[in-house]
């Protein structure tokens, strides 16, 4: 069955700017490029940016998105790094562990995150959310 998460693949219009973007602000490595998309890659991830004009332009209102991995060291000279970039904040932290919640060119929502399932599920212990329940 299922062992984890494959790819990501986003849907951009325009391919150059979403790479520069990947690749230098976030410091993806760059694989594969043709002129409909790209192949980069962070640690593990597997990112294919492929693309579709008739992607909207913008974020979407609902609250979908996806976190980077950080360590505390890093959070602050990421956030000053895509501030000074002129990158968009879309939310500001509201929950365990500390965040920095970002747009990329397309309007995608991501957030760098410290923190992982176990420290978010041990805060929650201490103050569930409503109706929560534990399956461990």
């Amino acid at each position: 069955m299922l062992t984890g998460l494959n790819h990501l693949t986003l849907a951009v219009r325009n391919i150059e700017r979403s790479v520069d973007f990947y690749r230098q602000l976030l410091g993806f490595r760059l694989l594969a490029s043709w002129d409909a998309g790209a192949y980069l890659s962070l640690g593990d991830l597997w990112l294919c940016l492929s693309l579709d004009p008739l992607r909207p332009e913008g974020p979407t209102p609902e609250y979908t998105h996806y976190a980077f991995s950080i360590t505390q060291d890093n959070l602050d000279t990421l956030r000053r790094h895509l501030r000074d970039h002129g990158v968009t904040e879309w939310r500001q932290n509201r929950s365990e562990g500390d965040s920095v919640y970002f747009l990329d060119p397309d309007g995608h929502k991501f957030e760098a995150h410290v923190g992982d399932v176990r420290s978010r599920l041990a805060q929650c212990r201490i103050q569930p959310y409503s109706g929560m329940r534990f399956f461990e």
